[in-house]
């Protein structure tokens, strides 16, 4: 199975060309050179991966300054039609959702509407229900859950909090909560919480007095141009691009879990909602990097975003939404994965760079590591550009 090659190219050579101004002319080419072959062995590392999967497709975007100066996409975005999947396709994101939903927070920090470290039981006191508390434990705050440091467990104890429309999706964390246990005190350290971001997401909610889907509209997608981004697909204007999602069980392909989720995944739409595409991405990851155009974050959120704020590893942690890498000399990434029936997603950016990739994938189970191999592209185009 073979993409669109060239479908998008943008002129990234001129981009390149006003970064080393100051540069001689042979310089200049040794940088553009550097670049091309590293996004050239990227691709064809993508494309023999799609190939032998054989399942569906992947699109690829690599953005600087938030501008997708490159993209491309292999394989097929929906197996009956053989329509190929382009860079213009859209995919769920699953737990990117995740970043969305905090920056979303740190919209509302900065409008003054919440504070980061205030008690969530301010604005949403059911969040009282959750079982377990030990005694003496502190309030769960904001920061908390968007940090995963609220000691709560993974998912609740209620298999129906994950299946229902998305219309029903406030009342299925409503009906979760009496069903979800702390694990840890809020603080004591990192874990992963899906239930803790669809608290995050409708306690934002009420404390704006908003709905949580307009609210990511109006204060991200719109704002950053992200045209390609919803959080409602099925029988939508995105409809038509929408790349059909693709499990594997048992040496088969279906698309059966993947076509029933469009309709609603229960409770998980602040932590596993938004539909997107790799420029939409790219324009987001150019917003959390500080890209003048881009601002919707005060900059002292945006910094806060990107501090460490779980205690186990100094270098390797989450930070409010994004998973953060920080090596040996001091280089920063800043990244976030996503998994749901039928799709595998990945985001990665230097912020100091301002370099990002991001990868979208209609099946899940594909031989391509995308986390591997974004960072590792990022890494490298990072080190050209300087």
């Amino acid at each position: 199975m073979t993409g669109s090659r060239a479908v998008l190219r943008p002129a990234w050579v001129t981009i390149l060309s006003a970064l080393f101004l100051l540069l001689d002319a042979p310089a200049v080419d040794a940088q553009r050179a550097d670049w091309d072959r590293a996004i050239e062995t990227f691709s064809a590392i993508l494309a023999e991966d799609v190939a032998d999967d054989a399942v569906g497709g992947i699109s690829a975007g690599v953005m600087v300054d938030g501008d997708l100066v490159w993209a491309d996409a292999w394989g097929l975005a929906d197996r009956e039609t053989r329509e190929l999947m382009l860079p213009s396709s859209v995919s769920r994101t699953g737990s990117i959702s995740k970043s969305v939903t905090a920056v979303l927070m740190m919209i509302l920090v900065d409008q003054g509407v919440i504070g980061l470290d205030e008690p969530v039981s301010q604005y949403f006191s059911e969040i009282d229900a959750l079982q377990d508390r030990r005694p003496g434990a502190e309030d769960i705050t904001f920061r908390h859950l968007a940090s995963h440091t609220a000691g709560l467990i993974r998912e609740p104890t209620w298999p129906e909090s994950v299946v229902g429309p998305i219309e029903a999706w406030e009342d299925r964390i409503l009906q979760s909560i009496p069903q979800t246990a702390y694990d840890s005190i809020p603080g004591a350290r990192y874990q992963y919480s899906n239930i803790g971001f669809g608290i995050l997401g409708l306690a934002l909610a009420r404390a704006a007095g908003r709905p949580f889907m307009d609210l990511v509209e109006e204060e991200i997608f719109a704002p950053l141009g992200m045209t390609g981004s919803s959080f409602v697909v099925e029988g939508a204007e995105l409809d038509s691009r929408l790349a059909q999602g693709y499990t594997l069980r048992n040496g088969s392909v279906s698309g059966e879990a993947s076509a029933r989720e469009h309709a609603g995944r229960g409770y998980k739409v602040p932590n596993g909602g938004v539909y997107s595409t790799v420029a939409d991405l790219g324009r987001f990851l150019g917003a959390v990097a500080g890209v003048p155009g881009l601002r919707i974050l005060d900059e002292s959120s945006r910094e806060e975003m990107l501090r460490m704020q779980t205690p186990e590893d100094p270098g390797r942690g989450y930070g409010l939404g994004f998973s953060l890498i920080i090596d040996g000399d001091g280089n920063r990434l800043a990244a976030h994965g996503g998994s749901v029936a039928g799709y595998n997603a990945y985001m990665v950016v230097d912020p100091d760079s301002r370099v990002g990739v991001v990868l979208l994938r209609n099946y899940t189970g594909g031989r391509t590591n995308l986390g591997r191999v974004a960072q590792s592209l990022v890494s490298e185009l990072r080190n050209v550009r300087r």
